[in-house]
């Protein structure tokens, strides 16, 4: 059996629907079931059964042997959130718990790490294990995720494999419930949909002009495969960058939404909050040469492409529903 933790989460729940086209049925999902309106994420795709996030360690070793696989996306990821005693929690003592459980019973891991361990990018974006140490994440979620990887690699019993993977800014269906935390192709959908325009924050940094801000933009059907391919391959194990390798600005992302939705762009700009505009990045830029030389050579979806993809083919459609009071 395959694990999933965050299973009702974007990306746990879009990577569950992933395996299932895959074919995969013998599946374990993991995670605050609670929550009504992340239900529809794993509502209609096959699954064992599913397990709450707080009996999830006790159950494993109740059943040491049934899992085969794990693959843990659960987290909180409240990037505002200065609550550090929720990510020492949820974020690291939960994540060395299922470690330490395939480690002692050498089950595969992959996990979710995080673009936001770079903090402003002053050591670079590259995944060199060198460099985890001196890594200053700008609030308590990405210093979660870097204790745990600074963690990781000081293991000496580890998974028979193990990835973390750094995921940058992931995009894509599964993230209606997420609200302010949600990508900025779902919030400029919404925005130019209510008013006709779109918000960017103005450039506060003499280099860059307003909306010329950079980012790497991923489409989550390129984590999922990404996954996928690691947990098939079993190559090195460590940390791995997952973006795309080229960033983009956010008025082309802005512009990519307008056209897919047949307008014509009308963008306003706004001043960055003071309270973040300290710790506000103008740049990030996924290195991507150590997946490529494990033998990645699948091409990453363009942001036109996946942009596309997801207005036309879940935003639109999820609006119609709804409009229909089909939900």
């Amino acid at each position: 059996m395959i694990v999933i933790t965050g299973a009702a989460g974007f990306i746990g729940s879009y990577f569950l629907g992933f395996l299932n086209e895959l074919g995969y049925e013998h599946l374990i999902i993991v995670d605050d079931f609670s929550r009504v309106d992340k239900a529809n994420n794993y509502q209609n795709k096959t699954f064992i059964t599913k397990i709450n996030r707080n009996d999830f360690i006790q159950w494993l070793h109740e059943n040491p042997y049934e899992v085969k696989q794990i693959f843990h996306f659960g987290a909180r990821t409240n990037t505002t959130e200065f609550n550090t005693a929720i990510f020492d929690e949820l974020n690291v003592n939960y994540s060395k718990a299922i470690w330490n459980y395939c480690a002692q019973y050498q089950v595969p891991l992959v996990y979710a790490s995080s673009a936001a361990t770079y903090g402003l990018g002053e050591h670079g974006f590259e995944d060199n294990h060198q460099i985890v140490d001196k890594l200053q994440p700008l609030n308590p979620y990405g210093v979660s995720k870097n204790e745990f990887d600074k963690w990781a690699l000081q293991q000496k019993q580890q998974p028979p494999f193990w990835a973390g993977l750094k995921f940058f800014n992931v995009y894509g269906p599964n993230e209606y419930h997420k609200g302010r935390m949600a990508s900025v192709v779902f919030h400029a959908y919404n925005q130019i949909k209510a008013k006709g325009s779109m918000n960017l924050f103005r450039s506060h940094n003499p280099q860059y002009k307003d909306g010329e801000q950079l980012r790497d933009f991923i489409y989550v059907r390129d984590v999922a495969k990404v996954a996928d391919f690691l947990m098939q391959q079993q190559p090195t194990s460590g940390l791995y960058n997952l973006g795309t390798g080229k960033a983009r600005t956010f008025v082309d992302l802005a512009k990519t939404v307008f056209n897919a939705l047949n307008l014509q762009p009308i963008i306003h700009f706004v001043d960055t909050p003071e309270d973040i505009r300290d710790k506000y990045q103008y740049f990030t830029e996924a290195n991507m040469q150590k997946l490529i030389d494990i033998g990645y050579i699948e091409p990453f979806t363009t942001l036109e492409e996946g942009v596309k993809e997801y207005v036309t083919k879940f935003l639109q459609k999820e609006a119609s529903i709804n409009k229909l009071g089909l939900k």
